[in-house]
């Protein structure tokens, strides 16, 4: 198991600390390039810049993707380091060299960090001994020996005296103790919910086919605040409109997977041409089966919130 020590600007890190507790965070830079070197449930440590040269903290790896800024702050909000899309666009262009600033559409390598853990100033770790300052983007390490074994374990540590509430650090701290570091399975948050959905489903909506991302969204079949989970198996992309029509129960996806308009809409509103176009319309699910619409989520979605 291996862990990536990262060199993180103070000025994400400080704004994450003072505004958490956060179930994920972005992890982004200026560049747009991708990131291989963790595999998913593999930790990645945020080693702070300047005189500080300490690790502040550390979460599980989820995701890496490309995204446009709008997309990552759609997705992710105050948990890319800044307050505003505003902000992150200034942020952004502080990395960057003065003849090419940010802009909303401007690529962002993003990295979805899982169950992010902030250490005041008076629990952090020290660096580990061979890291060198000329090290710009970061440095992997293995867990199982030498100084990747010592700062893993040490997190794990001040995780536990901070008692952050993640039940997994108690489990992990003990295999660290006796060399076997274990990968942790990490907990999607919204953001990584919806772009999870994105990648199963090829970024297109499943009823339409659509695949402009300003218009899509991930739907969840059963709401998180009603008990469904941030699943694929329980997640749909749909179209703006089609998305409030599916929350709203004027529509739904039936467990034969194909599309069904209720009569509401003709009779509410006196329209819904273009979506009864779609009546019976074959919903488009990817292929591995762990991936399509849980049969119970759309027999929930078909019982309780359609109303047809």
């Amino acid at each position: 198991m291996f862990g990536y020590v990262a060199p993180t600007d103070k000025g994400w890190f400080d704004y994450l600390a003072s505004t958490g507790p956060h179930s994920e965070v972005n992890f982004w830079t200026p560049s747009g390039r991708g990131f291989s070197a963790l595999a998913v449930g593999e930790p990645f440590f945020f080693k702070l810049k300047g005189t500080d040269n300490s690790i502040g903290g550390f979460g599980i790896f989820v995701r890496s993707e490309q995204l446009p800024l709008w997309l990552a702050w759609d997705s992710f909000g105050e948990g890319n380091g800044a307050r505003d899309e505003d902000s992150l666009i200034r942020r952004v262009s502080a990395n960057r060299s003065a003849t090419n600033p940010a802009s909303s559409a401007s690529p962002l390598g993003c990295r979805l960090i899982g169950d992010p853990i902030f250490f005041p100033p008076s629990m952090r770790v020290t660096t580990p001994a061979d890291w060198q300052r000329s090290i710009v983007a970061g440095k992997r390490y293995d867990l199982s020996a030498g100084e990747g074994a010592r700062i893993w374990q040490e997190c794990l540590e001040r995780a536990a005296e901070l008692r952050s509430g993640l039940d997994w650090t108690v489990e992990a701290l003990a295999a660290a103790r006796f060399g076997k570091p274990l990968v942790i399975r990490p907990r999607l948050g919204q953001g990584g919910f919806r772009l999870a959905v994105y990648d199963a489903y090829g970024r297109a909506c499943c009823i339409t086919g659509e695949h402009s991302l300003p218009v899509l969204e991930a739907a969840h079949i059963k709401p998180y605040s009603k008990g469904g989970e941030h699943l694929v198996s329980n997640g749909l992309p749909l179209r703006r409109d089609l998305h409030r029509l599916f929350d709203l129960g004027y529509v739904t996806v039936k467990t034969d997977l194909t599309f069904l308009v209720g009569d509401r809409l003709r009779v509410e509103y006196h329209n819904g041409h273009s979506y009864y176009q779609l009546q019976g319309q074959p919903v488009h699910v990817p292929e591995r089966l762990e991936q399509q619409p849980d049969v119970e989520y759309l027999e929930w979605h078909n019982d309780v919130v359609y109303h047809g």
